[in-house]
């Protein structure tokens, strides 16, 4: 069974509703049409009614048995609108801007989570990251325990025996562009506990970089050292070695040639990225070239699960994307 077929197992367990606050997507409505028939999780879409009901009937997709609001008409709204200005007024908000921004959908949808009227929202198809995360940090904030909010992709690569059999989490992939050590860090605890949630399975944490062992010396490579340093600090119980190469972080045949005795032994299946760059280059790479799956931006460390979606996303990531925030939503509750 794939990844994302497991993920739709665990959710359909204990069936959680996720917002969609960009229904005016065909992607988004596909998507809905699709996880709706197949029923591991509730769907709402956010906008105007009429316009996304035509856009369904216009490309014959059913949403007709969808709950469909549109922010403004909603009996909620007014609530909303206080309970954002009550959040906000210390940062200079006042009411009448509360009833403007309360009018987007996604900070509507947002305040669906917060206020629990659903279990975790998924945007970013037409957003972009700053625009979904910016509201999830100014209403639902940080967890608990969490000192730095990141993103990370799981990556499932087709006929591919390294990993979880093909299966890894590529981090931090879309938020933080050059982490020092403290937080590069912090990615790491959060990805090894976001790859064991959502697999059941031990992380195996490579702290990637362009040199294994000190094979090079740089400012950067010193940093991935030192954060694998407080990661065993702080974290003894997860597995983890750094600096690695690629190569000796997933092949065990070149990490015992490489880095011999490494905790990892060449299957690492969390790779945690030394900057943005590398690592918003290295799961598009992965995506394009190996033809794998990527689903993400996934977010962690915020209060309750709002996830990401890349803007190039088809209808079936966008779904699969629901079923892990579905997922999270489990744990969450």
């Amino acid at each position: 069974m794939s990844f994302i077929e497991e993920m739709k197992k665990k959710a359909s367990t204990s069936i959680k509703t996720i917002v969609l606050p960009e229904a005016t997507d065909i992607r988004i409505i596909e998507a809905a049409s699709i996880i709706k028939k197949e029923g591991f999780a509730n769907i709402i879409l956010l906008g105007n009614k009429e316009e996304i009901k035509k856009i369904a009937i216009d490309n014959s997709i059913d949403i007709s048995n969808i709950e469909v609001i549109n922010p403004i008409d909603s009996q909620k709204y007014e609530e909303y609108v206080n309970s954002f200005y009550e959040l906000r007024k210390l940062k200079g908000i006042d009411y009448y801007k509360a009833k403007e921004i309360i009018k987007n959908p996604v900070y509507f949808g947002m305040m669906m989570v917060k206020m629990g009227d659903c279990d975790g929202l998924v945007s970013g198809a037409i957003h972009s990251t700053a625009d979904t995360l910016r509201p999830a940090l100014q209403i639902l904030k940080t967890s608990q325990n969490t000192k730095l909010v990141s993103a990370f992709f799981v990556m499932v690569v087709p006929n591919c025996t390294y990993g979880e059999n093909g299966t890894f989490v590529f981090s931090d992939c879309g938020l933080n562009p050059n982490p020092n050590a403290e937080e590069l860090s912090e990615i790491a605890i959060s990805s090894a506990k976001s790859f064991e949630q959502l697999t059941g399975k031990k992380a195996n944490v490579a702290m990637l970089s362009f040199s294994t062992y000190g094979s090079a010396k740089s400012d950067s490579t010193e940093k991935v050292i030192e954060a694998t340093n407080l990661v065993k600090e702080k974290m003894p119980n997860i597995t983890i070695d750094g600096e690695l190469q690629l190569d000796a972080a997933i092949i065990p045949e070149i990490a015992n040639n490489k880095a011999p005795g490494s905790a990892v032994q060449g299957n690492a299946n969390t790779l945690i990225f030394p900057n943005l760059d590398a690592g918003n280059i290295g799961y598009k790479l992965t995506q394009r070239l190996a033809k794998a799956e990527a689903y993400g931006p996934l977010c962690q460390g915020i209060a309750k699960p709002v996830n990401d979606l890349s803007r190039g996303c088809s209808s079936l990531d966008i779904v699969g994307v629901v079923a892990i925030t579905a997922v999270q939503a489990q744990i969450n509750q």
